[in-house]
This record gives C-alpha cells, sequence and structure tokens, in this order.
C-alpha cells in the first residue's frame, strides 16, 4: 500500500519535489486559489506553519483552478502573491488539478486513500492531514478553519 512519501509532484519553482522529504513530518495538504472566498485562509495556514514552527511539521500547498476558475495566474503569480499577501513561507506546488484523469498521483491517492471509493475533492481549501509515516489521517472540508485542526496536530505529536 503506498503512503504519501512514495510520491514526487512538480514545485511552483519549476523543480520536480519528493514527497519522501517530508518523511517523519507532519503534513497539512491543502488546495488552494487565489480569488476564492476561503483564500483568507492563507493566513490561518501560515499561523499553523508558525504555531508549529519547531515541530516537524510543514503546510503544503496545491494550487488549482478547477473549481470556478478561481486560480487563473500561473505558478510565478501565485508564488508572489502568496508571499506579498499572506507572507507565506511553506511550499507552494505547481498548480493542477486534484480531480480527474489529469490529477497528480499523490491527489489521486489522496482521494482514494480513505477507502475503495475515490471521494473527489468539492471546492477549494480541502485540506488533509498526513501523519509521520505518510498515512491519511484526516480530510476536512473547505469551511473548516485551520485553528481548527490545531488538536488534531498535537495529538500526532502526542501531546494532546
Amino acid at each position: 500500500m503506498p503512503t504519501f512519501h512514495d510520491f514526487s509532484v512538480a514545485a511552483a519553482d519549476g523543480g520536480m519535489q519528493s514527497m519522501s522529504a517530508y518523511a517523519d513530518k507532519v503534513v497539512l495538504v491543502v488546495n488552494t486559489a487565489s480569488e476564492c472566498g476561503y483564500t483568507r485562509q492563507y493566513a490561518g495556514l501560515q499561523e499553523l506553519q508558525q504555531h508549529f514552527g519547531q515541530d516537524p511539521f510543514t503546510v503544503l500547498a496545491f494550487p488549482c483552478n478547477q473549481f470556478g476558475g478561481q486560480e487563473p495566474g500561473g505558478d510565478a503569480a501565485i508564488l508572489d502573491f502568496c508571499q506579498t499577501r499572506f507572507g507565506v513561507t511553506f511550499p507552494l506546488m505547481a498548480k493542477g488539478p486534484v480531480n480527474g484523469p489529469e490529477a497528480s498521483a499523490v491527489w489521486q491517492w489522496l482521494t482514494q486513500a480513505g477507502g475503495s471509493h475515490p471521494q473527489p475533492v468539492k471546492w477549494n481549501f480541502t485540506k488533509f492531514l498526513i501523519d509521520q509515516q505518510g498515512r491519511l489521517i484526516k480530510r476536512y472540508e473547505p469551511a473548516v478553519e485551520p485553528y481548527e485542526l490545531v488538536d488534531d496536530i498535537n495529538r500526532l505529536f502526542r501531546r494532546g
């Protein structure tokens, strides 16, 4: 059975990023968009990144334009927007689909890891919590605010 660490994806900087680089870390994967009503959640995601900054933790953003065309820019523009508007310091992957046959293997795994029936992403800012062994622990729908994940993240560090 594959884990999150078995995949590689295109990064926003044009290179490839192996998810094995995040082995032994808690990872919060989020599909993002710059023109969405939930875009303000970038601030909360950055707060999580800072709050858990001393821990083996990271947020990974995956920009996507599949939902209402709310991520029209290219990778460089998205990166600039996130850094200048929200002070984002966590990694951004290359823009791409999260559903359907064009979705990367990591997104196909994320949407199927909970069972045999795929559960497509319904909207921007769907979140997936991955443990240190690369297992999908929990999925959160877009309306769940980043601060609501603190207890679940703490439990993975055996603090809650």
